[in-house]
């Protein structure tokens, strides 16, 4: 049995080696990163107790700077093997877009990534990147990539992950009605409230 406060003291001294020597976690946090800890250490058990499905991804909303990436970044180094994941930024995918055209939305999103392992993914900051042009043809990449990795998750169970500043309206605006859709089918959605503090002020 996890014993998530001693998980919690452990994530803390870990991101003091990793980030900065006055890291805290905040006491309002703790709700959401025991939810995301139980997840990539597969509790079955304390999954069901706080209405996590294990078959699904993770969609984490919540307003800037209030540690969302870290959360994930710290969370990343105890995840257990059948959920190690690959972290990303959507800024990246965009900027790879830029550069090596649709090549990169296959990368992303095909069943058989042989450049990643694993295949489930953490796209982080939904929202910061823009659409791009590539010849001409401008591409909203990361709508692509998400309705594409919608299609793994119902044939072989991959997972997706995503950070995001962006309320379920806003999403539906800048993705399309079908993104918003498919992302509640296929994760997970923890909701940070908006009233939370920024970390970095």
């Amino acid at each position: 049995m996890i014993n998530y406060q001693k998980l919690l003291f452990h994530l803390e001294q870990r991101g003091r080696k990793r980030f900065n020597p006055k890291f805290t976690l905040q006491k309002e946090d703790y709700p959401f990163i025991i939810r995301i800890a139980a997840y990539f250490l597969n509790d079955e058990a304390k999954c069901n107790e706080l209405e996590m499905d294990l078959n699904k991804g993770i969609l984490l909303t919540g307003p800037i700077g209030i540690g969302k990436t870290t959360w994930f970044q710290l969370i990343q180094e105890i995840t257990v093997a059948n959920q190690k994941f690959y972290y990303t930024t959507c800024r990246n995918v965009t900027f790879e877009f830029i550069q090596n055209g649709y090549e990169v939305i296959h990368k992303y999103s095909r069943g058989d990534i042989h450049t990643f392992s694993p295949k489930n993914i953490c796209f982080d900051d939904l929202g910061t990147e823009n659409n791009f042009k590539y010849f001409g043809n401008e591409c909203n990449v990361m709508t692509e990539v998400i309705l594409s990795r919608y299609d793994l998750y119902i044939s072989h169970g991959i997972k997706t992950y995503i950070t995001t500043n962006l309320s379920a309206p806003e999403i539906e605006k800048f993705y399309t009605k079908r993104v918003r859709s498919r992302l509640r089918e296929m994760m997970n959605v923890l909701s940070v409230p908006a009233e939370s503090k920024d970390k970095r002020e």
